[in-house]
């Protein structure tokens, strides 16, 4: 019987799938049911999905909150029901094609930085224990409230017209939570003419980037395929602050023991425009040991490093 498998995989999501398919195929492909995620992408999105497998559901918490990169399609000229083309479409087309890149400029200019953003009502958000978008869907109304969100970059990178619309190619960094058909939407209500998504990509989470996922095949599509798994230790060092343990070091943390908090700290990696979490004192720190593999998350706490999370030895990678 061969071991359970542990660690990270980056999937590039094909079109017309849900996350919820994909995970469950990476469960009966590497046949366990500790398969998780840390976002969901919609059915009409492609790009970048982070899953967890065996001890790396565990790793997801330290993983959820990075920023993620998009690059979209902002159709100009008519609103939909769900701020994007599988609603049903909203009022009457307006001609969106004399618009100008001047006409744009303030518009987008509003929608960067850190903003109040009310998200979509086919969001996923619960209402009073009841997702938004299934209330919206049984003809409810739905009112969500405002959220903060930070746009670092919206840059319009090519635009076309088709008919009366104008179609945006857009490249997007932001915080985690962030929908960007909500932008859509208000790009359009602001410009006063309607807008909504007609595509969407994601690129990135944090420094994890589509160049290095792998494609899942849907049933039907071939089952004898390779599916990498990224070690929890490499993972976690690229997210968090590190620590170098020795071996009795990793024996006390993996018996939830303590250990002195003045060991010297390896400063994380973090090249990428969605950015990652910051080294605050007192923040999650990956003890490693020599072979970098991952032992436990920490915590400063009286002093001492406590273990937050600690990983069973036939699990550390």
């Amino acid at each position: 019987m061969s071991p359970a498998p542990h660690g990270i995989l980056l999937v590039d999501k094909a079109p017309d799938r849900t996350s919820h398919d994909v995970v469950a195929r990476v469960r009966w492909l590497l046949g366990t049911k500790k398969v998780g995620h840390a976002g969901t992408l919609d059915p009409m999105a492609t790009g970048l999905l982070v899953l967890g497998v065996g001890q790396g559901t565990r790793l997801l918490t330290y993983l959820v909150g990075l920023g993620k990169t998009y690059r979209a399609t902002i159709r100009l000229g008519r609103a939909t029901t769900t701020d994007d083309r599988e609603g049903e479409p909203l009022g009457e087309v307006v001609d969106a094609t004399a618009l100008t890149a001047e006409d744009l400029a303030p518009h987008l200019a509003a929608l960067r930085g850190r903003i109040a953003q009310v998200p979509s009502t086919v969001s996923a958000i619960k209402v009073d224990g009841k997702r938004a978008y299934a209330r919206a869907r049984a003809g409810e109304e739905v009112a969500l409230d405002p959220r903060p969100v930070t746009i670092s970059r919206l840059e319009v990178t090519d635009r076309r017209v088709d008919g009366p619309f104008l179609d945006l190619d857009v490249v997007i960094d932001c915080s985690s939570g962030t929908y960007v058909r909500a932008l859509a939407r208000d790009l359009g209500a602001a410009l006063g003419v309607g807008g909504h998504l007609t595509a969407l990509r994601r690129t990135a989470v944090g420094p994890f980037a589509t160049e290095d996922a792998v494609h899942v095949p849907a049933r039907g599509e071939g089952d004898d395929v390779p599916l990498p798994l990224q070690g929890l230790g490499a993972v976690a060092a690229t997210v968090l602050p590190s620590l170098r343990v020795d071996a009795a070091g990793a024996e006390a943390l993996g018996t939830g023991r303590r250990l002195r908090s003045d060991a010297p700290r390896h400063p994380a990696a973090r090249a990428t425009a969605a950015g990652t979490r910051e080294d605050e004192d007192g923040g999650a720190v990956a003890a490693l040991d020599d072979g970098d593999r991952l032992i436990a998350i920490l915590a400063r706490e009286d002093g001492a490093w406590r273990p937050r999370l600690v990983v069973p030895p036939e699990a550390r990678c």
